[in-house]
C-alpha cells in the first residue's frame, strides 16, 4: 500500500471504467442530479476498445417493419437466447442516444439527402466528445486510477478502493450505488486498445456473490497482422490468402467463418489485399479504416502488392457474450446497489449466444450505461446521504492480500499470467472445443486459483498487475466451466461430441464462485419461448447443477503452440 495520504471521497454513485458504457452510465446518473465519481484504469477519452478505432451501431428508423426483421434476425443468429423486448429497447434508446451525440457536436456524415447517417461512429472524436458531456455533467473523473476491489456491507455496495497510478497513492469512493462497466476480458492479448480489459470487473462481482451469465459464449478471435494489434479485419474481405509457400487458399467470395483458425492451425497463413486492384478503391479503404494500415504502413509493406502473415488474436468475453448477470430491465444484480453495463455485464437478452465487433455490442454500450446510470442514480437518491454512515468492509481477496490457506508460497503475476494464456489462446483448446481437452484444461487453471490467492504484490504496478492475474485465472475457469456445462453446439459455442443444438438447453447458463465454481441453468421460465429450428436429439449424461472444486498443482507450463504465434518459421515476425 502507498505511503501517501490516501483520497477519500463520498459520491451517490461511482462508475467503475471509462469506456462507452462508462461514459453513459456516469452522464446518465448525473443527468439525474446525483453526485458521480468514475474512476479508469486509463484515461476516460483514450482507453479501451472503441477509442482507437471506429464502430457501427444498429441504428434504425422508427420503422416496424425494419426493426421486428433486425429482431427476428438476432433471435436466430444468437441461438434463440435473447429477449424481443430488450433488443427493441435497445433500438430505441439509441436512436434517442446518439440524436443527442449529434446535439453535443458530433460530425455525422450525411446521405444525398443531407440526412445523417447515425450508423457509425469515429472511435476518437466519439470518445473526445463523451469525455466533454460527461465532464459538462458535473461528474468527476479519476484518471489512470483502476478499481482494486468493491466496498459493502449486509446492505450491499457501497463503493471501492484503488489505486491512482499518477501519483501513487490510494483512492477510496464511499458511495451508495455502483456501477460496473469496466469491459470484458481479452486475456492480455494484445488486442487493439483491449489490453485494459481482463476481468476486474468480474472479479469484483464474484466477490460479493454474483453470478455470471453466458461464458461459455467467448469463443472468438479476430485476425491482426502477425505483428500487430489491429483486429479490424473486415478489410481483409478484399485479400487473397496464401501459405508461406505461395499455396492460394482462398482468393473469391467470403471466406467461411472457420476459415483462419482452421488454416493457423496447419500453418503460417499470408494475406494481400489485391481486389482492391484500383488507385480509386485502395483510397476508400485507406479513409474508410485508416487505423487498419498504421502497422503495414509502419513495417514499410503495401498491403495491396506485397504479403503479409497474419494471426488470431483471443478476444475473450469482449466479443463474447458473456458477464455480469442481470436481474431485470435497470441493470442491477442480486447485490444491492451494484449494476452492471457494457461489455462487463450478460449481453444475452440482447445478442443470444453470438456477438460481434460493433452493431448490437456498441448499441449496447451506449443502452446497458444511459439504464444503469440512471438506475443507480435513483436508487442512491432514495437512500439519501448514507454512505458516509455505513461500516463498509473492502471485498477484495485474490490478488490484493495473500489467502491464509497459501501457507506461506508465493507466486510470480507474470508467470501465472502466461499459464493462463496458455489454457485459452491455443486454438484446438479454446477454439476446436472438445470434453477432454477442455477437462485436463480447467483441471490445470484450477491449479492456478491458490497461486493467484498467493501473490502478495508491492508497489502500484504489482498490485495492479496482481490483481489482473488473479480476473484472468477467475474468467478462464468460469469460460471453461460453462463450456463444459452446455453440452451442446448454440450460437458461437461449439462441443465436438454434440454437433447439434438440443432444445432442453435453449435456457441461459450461470456460474458463480471462486474456490468452488457452480454452474447452473435458469429456470425455463427465464427465456421466452421461441420456434428455433428442431435439433436433432443427442445422447448425454443428464446435466444437474455441477460443483467443480479446485484441486491444487503445479503451475502450467506456457505453451508453444499459443494462436500467437502459430508457425515457428516466422517467430521473428511475431516477436515484440
Amino acid at each position: 500500500m502507498s505511503q501517501k495520504q490516501p483520497l477519500r471521497l463520498t459520491a451517490d454513485v461511482l462508475v467503475i471504467g471509462g469506456g462507452p458504457a462508462g461514459a453513459w452510465a456516469a452522464w446518465s446518473a448525473a443527468s439525474q442530479g446525483a453526485r458521480v465519481i468514475l474512476a479508469d484504469k486509463g484515461f476516460l477519452g483514450t482507453s479501451g476498445a472503441t477509442a482507437p478505432g471506429g464502430t457501427n451501431l444498429l441504428y434504425l428508423p422508427r420503422d416496424p417493419v425494419l426493426r421486428e426483421e433486425a429482431v427476428q434476425k438476432r433471435m436466430k443468429g444468437g441461438g434463440y437466447l435473447s429477449e424481443p423486448e430488450w433488443i427493441h429497447r435497445v433500438l430505441d434508446q439509441v436512436y434517442e442516444s446518439l440524436e443527442l451525440v449529434e446535439s453535443w457536436g458530433y460530425p455525422f456524415r450525411r446521405n444525398e439527402e443531407g440526412v445523417p447517417m447515425r450508423d457509425h461512429l469515429q472511435g476518437p472524436e466519439y470518445m473526445k466528445l463523451m469525455r466533454r458531456a460527461v465532464i459538462k455533467a458535473g461528474v468527476r473523473i479519476l484518471d489512470q486510477s483502476p478499481a482494486l476491489e468493491l466496498l459493502t456491507d449486509e446492505h450491499g455496495a457501497g463503493g471501492a478502493r484503488g489505486i491512482c497510478r499518477l501519483d501513487d497513492r490510494d483512492w477510496e469512493v464511499r458511495a451508495d450505488a455502483v456501477v460496473i462497466a469496466t469491459g470484458g476480458c481479452a486475456f492480455l492479448s494484445k488486442g487493439l486498445g483491449c489490453n485494459v480489459l481482463t476481468g476486474d470487473g468480474l472479479l469484483m462481482a464474484a466477490e460479493l456473490g454474483v453470478e455470471l451469465s453466458g461464458m461459455e459464449f467467448s469463443r472468438q478471435y479476430a485476425p491482426s497482422a502477425a505483428f500487430g494489434t489491429n483486429t479490424r479485419g473486415r478489410l481483409l474481405n478484399w485479400a487473397t490468402y496464401s501459405t508461406e509457400d505461395g499455396t492460394i487458399l482462398h482468393s473469391e467470395g467470403p471466406r467461411p467463418h472457420d476459415f483462419l483458425p482452421r488454416m493457423l492451425s496447419q500453418g503460417p497463413v499470408y494475406a494481400v489485399m489485391d481486389k482492391a486492384d484500383t488507385p480509386e478503391k485502395r483510397a476508400i479503404l485507406r479513409q474508410s479504416h485508416a487505423i487498419f494500415f498504421l502497422p503495414l504502413d509502419r513495417a514499410g509493406l503495401d498491403p495491396f502488392t506485397q504479403r503479409f502473415p497474419l494471426t488470431l488474436r483471443y478476444e475473450g468475453t469482449v466479443r463474447g457474450t458473456g458477464g455480469i448477470r442481470l436481474t431485470g430491465d435497470d441493470c442491477g444484480t442480486t447485490v444491492a446497489g451494484l449494476y452492471a453495463a457494457g461489455d462487463a455485464a450478460t449481453r444475452e437478452r440482447v445478442t443470444g449466444g453470438q456477438s460481434g465487433g460493433g452493431a448490437f455490442n456498441a448499441s449496447w454500450a451506449i443502452s446497458s450505461g444511459t439504464w444503469s446510470g440512471k438506475s443507480a442514480a435513483q436508487y442512491a437518491l432514495k437512500l439519501g446521504a448514507k454512505a458516509l454512515l455505513r461500516e463498509l468492509k473492502p471485498a477484495g481477496g485474490a490478488g490484493i492480500v495473500p489467502a491464509a490457506s497459501a501457507g506461506g508460497q508465493t507466486a510470480d503475476a507474470a508467470e501465472l499470467i502466461r499459464a493462463v494464456q496458455a489454457e485459452v489462446f491455443p486454438l484446438h483448446i479454446n477454439y476446436f472445443r472438445s470434453e477432454p481437452v477442455l477437462r485436463e484444461s480447467l483441471q490445470r487453471l484450477h491449479g492456478l486459483w491458490p497461486l493467484a490467492e498467493a501473490l502478495a504484490p508491492s508497489g502500484a504496478g504489482q498490485r495492479v498487475r496482481a490483481r489482473e492475474a488473479a480476473a484472468l485465472v477467475a474468467s478462464a475457469r468460469w469460460i471453461h466451466t460453462a463450456a463444459l456445462a452446455r453440452r451442446e453446439t448454440r450460437g458461437m459455442h461449439t462441443l465436438a461430441e454434440y454437433p447439434q443444438a438440443d432444445p432442453a438447453m435453449q435456457r441461459r447458463l450461470l456460474v458463480s464462485g471462486l474456490d468452488v465454481i457452480h454452474a447452473s441453468f435458469e429456470n425455463k421460465e427465464a427465456v421466452p419461448a421461441a420456434s428455433s429450428p428442431a435439433a436433432v436429439p443427442v445422447d448425454r449424461a443428464p446435466l444437474h447443477r455441477a460443483s467443480l472444486e479446485i484441486r491444487s498443482g503445479s503451475k502450467s507450463e506456457a505453451r508453444a503452440d499459443s494462436v500467437q504465434n502459430p508457425g515457428a518459421s516466422w517467430k521473428e515476425v511475431t516477436q515484440g
